[in-house]
């Protein structure tokens, strides 16, 4: 039997305070997405975006880490959400057409960018709100969609006009080597020494406490530091001390996103000021 699933005709609601309740019991007790999303009628990218937005990261007594979905802080996140926003934001106006964004931009291999999702879904309901290529731009950097600038590689390279001449740069967020040319060791995970960074971050503002992990692929085992913000320069000396306390003969590779707090990464070095441990960063394919 052929189910239905087109949702994009039908009139989109926030999510309500109960809703949120109904979703962490069904989430405990290990129901997927779509049942969830079936159960309150609602499409599954809402209960999955609900679900990874609401998520709060724990550190369990093995000192590893994991999310754990709350509906009172998803509540809680949602208001901060809203209020950071304007008045009535595009994502209230327009869900469809980020629901529509999301499932293009995540296909593998991706076949769309930003600007043609923007225009096919204009031209086929000319009727409906759609924001501007600008302003899904602006919401993605503001961390307010399910997407990153990760998800966007041709975003970190543009073309720079001056007067008739026309000159291709990389964008300064494209901030190592690509993930392409990371070596074979690191990515088969044959060698110890390789490593992934990330930033758990609490409110989007880069004056704000944050947690920078480091992981080493191979052992999974784990560095966690607190940092007084998440500011380029904070996050540079963080990872150098790591290093100088770990030793630098234990990071051959260090593998970061494009964000731009780890912009000043290239700089760190062991302490004999020659050793320099290569970066590498996620997304700079074109």
């Amino acid at each position: 039997m052929t189910q239905n699933q087109n949702t994009t005709s039908r009139t989109y609601q926030q999510l309500q305070p109960c809703e949120r309740g109904e979703i962490m019991a069904l989430h405990n007790e290990n129901w997927p997405a779509s049942q969830i999303a079936q159960k309150l009628h609602r499409d599954r990218s809402t209960i999955t975006r609900e679900l990874n937005r609401g998520a709060t990261r724990q550190i369990g007594a093995n000192h590893k880490p994991y999310h754990v979905y709350y509906a009172e802080t998803a509540q809680i996140l949602h208001g901060d959400r809203r209020a950071a926003c304007h008045a009535v934001s595009w994502t209230d106006k327009a869900p469809e057409f980020f629901d529509y964004l999301t499932s293009e931009l995540h296909k593998k291999p991706r076949e769309q960018s930003v600007d043609t999702c923007v225009h096919k879904y204009k031209m086929a309901w000319p009727d409906r709100p759609c924001p501007s290529t600008p302003t899904v731009y602006r919401y993605i950097d503001a961390g307010l969609l399910d997407v990153t600038n990760s998800d966007l590689p041709m975003k970190l390279r543009r073309h720079v006009r001056s007067g008739q001449k026309t000159h291709q740069r990389k964008n300064k967020r494209a901030l190592g080597k690509s993930i392409e040319d990371r070596p074979a060791a690191a990515n088969d995970r044959t060698e110890i020494g390789h490593w992934e960074g990330d930033l758990v971050k609490g409110k989007r503002v880069a004056s704000e406490p944050a947690l920078l992990t480091l992981t080493e692929r191979v052992s999974r085992y784990e560095i966690i530091l607190k940092i007084a913000n998440y500011h380029a320069d904070t996050c540079r000396q963080a990872v150098q001390d790591a290093i100088d306390d770990y030793g630098p003969e234990h990071f051959k590779t260090l593998t970061f996103d494009n964000g731009s707090e780890f912009a000043d990464l290239s700089k760190v070095q062991g302490d004999n000021g020659l050793f320099r441990t290569p970066i590498f960063t996620l997304g700079t394919r074109d």
